[in-house]
């Protein structure tokens, strides 16, 4: 049986966050191609095939900092929401913000679901793989 890969786009800035999101999806069994990009602007750049992502796969899922520098995180969700070649790719928001104004901006702008950043490494990689789990294996995607 072939298998291909999951296409996982992270819009993230902070490195650390990084690292742990690839140190979380190296302990899967589900081949996974991460694309990183650490702002908003590159993050639409690579969904619109623009410039050097001409050729970059759309992802099957976004996951998406809210605090990003140039273009921040609401700003993106709600172009991509309003794209209707885009707005069909699950958003889920994965931030440290635990501002309930961030929650309810999010969900009104039609984010998939908001999750929030722990800081215990342990729980950040059940996070990912519970994400990892429920999109890839659970959910039909288009």
């Amino acid at each position: 049986m072939l298998f291909i890969p999951i296409e996982i786009l992270l819009v993230e800035d902070d490195s650390g966050d990084v690292q742990l999101t690839k140190l979380a999806l190296e302990e899967s069994k589900m081949s996974v191609n991460l694309h990183v990009v650490e702002d908003g602007v590159e993050a639409l750049a690579l969904l619109r095939k623009e410039g050097k992502y001409a050729n970059t796969k759309h992802p099957d899922i976004i996951l998406l900092d809210l605090n990003l520098p140039k273009k921040d995180g609401r700003e993106v969700l709600a172009e991509i929401k309003a794209d209707p070649n885009l707005k069909r790719i699950p958003v889920i928001v994965l931030t440290a913000s635990q501002a309930e104004t961030d929650i309810l901006n999010a969900y009104n702008l039609n984010a998939n679901c908001y999750i929030i950043k722990p800081v215990d490494f342990d729980r950040f990689v059940k996070i990912v793989q519970s994400i990892e789990n429920f999109w890839f294996t659970i959910v039909r995607l288009p």
